[in-house]
């Protein structure tokens, strides 16, 4: 069984280096254009069933991708972006100045430093909170499906790569994952395996 796991479109907060987090923050025009892109070369993959985020972005994004096909799209809170609590809606730049004493800066470098702020998640949530969704959902369709679509957020999607065992929590920011860009995973005999990273349908991304 393959698992395509996207990063939502683009939204104007992605534009402007604004964290987002669990802000329901909606897709741009060039976000829906990307997304619209993407389900154009995947077309032919004959997904059997398809879930994501509740926050819009990631809704509408799997939405596109899915297209006219007849296949049931589950909301599933687990696949929410991670929560940054005051710092949502802030510009990171200032976080990822060398040497920044903004909370954040462990957050980009050093994260088994960062300690989240009140109100906020921490890196083990959001891996936990993955791994119980892989566990619970798309396990049990070992046998039954072939195809699985999964449309979710940056940190969360590299949590969920953290939590199989396919990167450590030092290198969660080597994968580079643009907006629309997918992480294609294997399942067989109970066992996730990562077959392509930071994969994209689309020319040009910003």
């Amino acid at each position: 069984m393959k698992i395509y796991l996207f990063r939502h479109g683009e939204t104007e907060w992605n534009k402007s280096w604004r964290l987002q987090g669990q802000s329901d923050v909606p897709l741009n025009a060039f976000g829906r254009e990307l997304a619209v892109k993407t389900a154009e070369a995947l077309k032919e993959i004959p997904f059997d069933r398809g879930f994501c985020s509740p926050l819009c972005r990631a809704a509408e994004t799997a939405r596109i991708l899915l297209g006219d096909r007849n296949v049931p799209l589950v909301a599933d809170d687990r696949l929410k972006e991670m929560c940054f609590g005051p710092y949502e809606g802030e510009c990171f730049d200032e976080a990822k100045k060398r040497q920044s004493t903004h909370p954040l800066y462990h957050f980009f470098y050093g994260m088994e430093e960062y300690v989240p702020p009140a109100g906020a998640e921490s890196f083990q949530d959001i891996m936990k909170r993955g791994g119980a969704f892989l566990k619970e959902q798309i396990l049990p369709l070992e046998g039954s499906c072939r195809n699985i679509l999964i449309v979710a957020h940056g940190a969360l999607n590299r949590g969920i790569l953290a939590a199989i065992g396919g990167i450590r929590l030092a290198d969660f920011w080597q994968i580079s994952l643009p907006n629309c860009a997918a992480t294609i995973l294997t399942l067989k005999d109970g066992q996730f395996q990562i077959l392509e990273k930071s994969v994209i349908y689309y020319e040009n991304p910003r």
